[in-house]
């Protein structure tokens, strides 16, 4: 016999427990999040001077329900994400770049660390490695142009191959006595790997083919050791061991336009693109607002360094130096810059997008509504 009030309980119960196993839906621990970010953007793929990965962590463990994006950690993006109650900040731009000699109260990165361990925030900045990735903020820019293809103005290496050594060294020995001899001094050298020796057969001889990976500094011992011995370095084949290619990965992006647009069109459609009213531009020595442009070179950020030398009609940057545009135009090419993070800052919502689908949608992913490029025009 059912006693008053138990089916009425009944209900309740059941939403408590379902209310339970969404929750637990949206959380995921922080190191299984690096993780499954390291994987939507390769950190080997970063520039070498970069600071990018996991730059704050709580003490673990630490779970995560809420990931907060934003272009640049100020303070007052920082008190966002605490009001938000964020468990994770994705800063495009890394807040700790230079080393740190202490955490204090006195300047306003310092700051940021100490408001971040206080309300365990973890902080995680990709920077260059999602300017490299074919789904990244290079890739985002390009649609500011309409429709074109592109490719990378600076391609990616394949970070892990060769695993290791820059050159490969190959040589024949038939005298196996004087080999041995050879062998041991070559293994005293630093920086050699792969030492492989293999049975072969040269014009009809059993011989003995050595093979060894080995640095740039190492070659040169290598090589001086070998040319003590003419038929040995007679026999030496020497093989540069260069890194394939990433297919469409890399630094910045040279568009090609599927139809001419004149100067003034592209400049609309950035605009648009970029939620901007207004650009900075710099003529082309020659061009006009009428002028075509077919093939455009851009890089989001500061891309002076990626542009430079590039043939094109078109620069596209965030910021570049005074004397980099003078040489852009004098070489017939226009120059439009939008300030560094307004280059960038529009792709947060597409990552939003493409993270959420990546994690599965196990955890809330929102955008900063206060993070904005510092310089406005007065």
């Amino acid at each position: 016999m059912l006693l008053p009030g138990t089916q009425r309980l009944r209900r309740p119960l059941r939403c408590l427990r379902a209310c339970g196993r969404l929750h637990s839906r949206s959380l995921m621990d922080l190191r299984e999040l690096v993780s499954a970010l390291n994987d939507f953007a390769s950190l080997s793929l970063a520039e070498s001077w970069d600071n990018v990965g996991l730059l704050v962590e709580p003490s673990p463990p630490h779970t995560v329900n809420t990931l907060f994006l934003t272009n640049d950690l100020t303070e007052e993006v920082m008190e966002e994400a605490v009001q938000k109650k964020a468990d994770l900040i994705l800063s495009y731009h890394p807040p700790i770049f230079t080393p740190l000699k202490r955490v204090t109260w006195k300047t306003w990165k310092e700051r940021l660390v100490v408001r971040a361990l206080e309300h365990r925030i973890g902080i995680y900045s990709p920077h260059t490695a999602y300017d490299a990735i074919p789904h990244g903020v290079n890739n985002w820019l390009t649609k500011g142009l309409g429709a074109c293809t592109s490719v990378p103005l600076r391609p990616s290496t394949a970070p892990s191959y060769p695993a290791e050594g820059t050159h490969r060294v190959e040589f024949c020995a038939d005298n196996t006595e004087h080999l041995d001899t050879v062998l041991n001094k070559i293994k005293d050298i630093q920086e050699i790997s792969c030492l492989a020796t293999l049975p072969a057969r040269v014009e009809g001889e059993e011989q003995t083919r050595v093979s060894l990976n080995c640095s740039q500094k190492a070659l040169l011992e290598v090589v001086a050791l070998l040319s003590q011995n003419s038929l040995l370095y007679h026999k030496t084949e020497i093989l540069l061991l260069q890194k394939p290619l990433l297919p469409h990965t890399g630094m910045g992006r040279l568009c090609t336009l599927s139809e001419p647009v004149s100067l003034s069109d592209i400049i609309v459609r950035i605009k648009s693109h970029l939620k901007l009213p207004h650009v900075r531009l710099a003529m082309g020595m020659g061009k006009t607002l009428e002028s075509p442009v077919k093939k455009a070179a851009l890089c989001a950020g500061s891309g002076s360094s990626i542009l430079k030398g590039i043939e094109a009609d078109l620069y596209l940057t965030g910021e570049m130096s005074h004397h980099d545009v003078l040489d852009a135009v004098a070489n017939g090419i226009s120059v439009i810059l939008c300030e560094h993070s307004n280059t960038e800052r529009g792709f947060l919502s597409e990552l939003r997008d493409m993270l959420a689908s990546h994690l599965l949608n196990k955890i809330n992913i929102i955008v900063s509504e206060k993070d904005r490029d510092p310089l406005q025009v007065a």
